[in-house]
C-alpha cells in the first residue's frame, strides 16, 4: 500500500481515466442487456465486453507495476482521439479542446520519466 503513495501523477491521472470509462460501460450496460433480449450478439454488446477486458486488465497491470502496463495504458488512452475528430469535424470547440488537453495530459503522464520507473516490473 505505501507504493501506491507515491505513484506519478501521470499513472494517478491515468487511473482516473479508466475508472471513468468502466462507469461508461456500467451505465450502458443496461441498453445492452436490452439489446440482448432480441438478439444473441449486437455490436454494441461485444465492444463493450472487450473494452471492459481490456480496461480491467490494463488498471490490474497497472496497479502491480508491470512493464508492459505502459504499452496497454497508452492503447487505452488513444480512445481520446475519436471524439476529438469528432468534435473538430462537428466544429465543438470547446468538446475539441476538453479531449485535446484530455489527451495531451494522458500522453504527457505516462511517457513521463516517473511513470516510466514507477512501471518497472518484469
Amino acid at each position: 500500500m505505501t507504493s501506491l503513495r507515491r505513484v506519478p501523477w501521470g499513472i494517478a491521472f491515468f487511473l482516473v481515466y479508466a475508472l471513468l470509462i468502466l462507469t461508461g460501460i456500467g451505465l450502458t450496460m443496461g441498453y445492452v442487456i436490452d439489446l440482448a433480449t432480441t438478439m444473441a450478439v449486437s455490436l454494441p454488446g461485444v465492444v463493450d465486453m472487450v473494452l471492459l477486458a481490456y480496461t480491467i486488465f490494463t488498471i490490474t497491470l497497472v496497479l502491480q507495476r508491470k512493464v508492459v502496463a505502459r504499452n496497454l495504458a497508452l492503447g487505452l488512452t488513444t480512445l481520446t482521439l475519436p471524439p476529438l475528430v469528432l468534435a473538430v469535424l462537428a466544429e465543438a470547440w470547446p468538446v475539441a479542446i476538453f479531449f485535446a488537453a484530455l489527451a495531451a495530459l494522458l500522453f504527457r503522464g505516462l511517457r513521463s520519466k516517473a511513470a516510466i520507473a514507477w512501471l518497472g516490473e518484469p
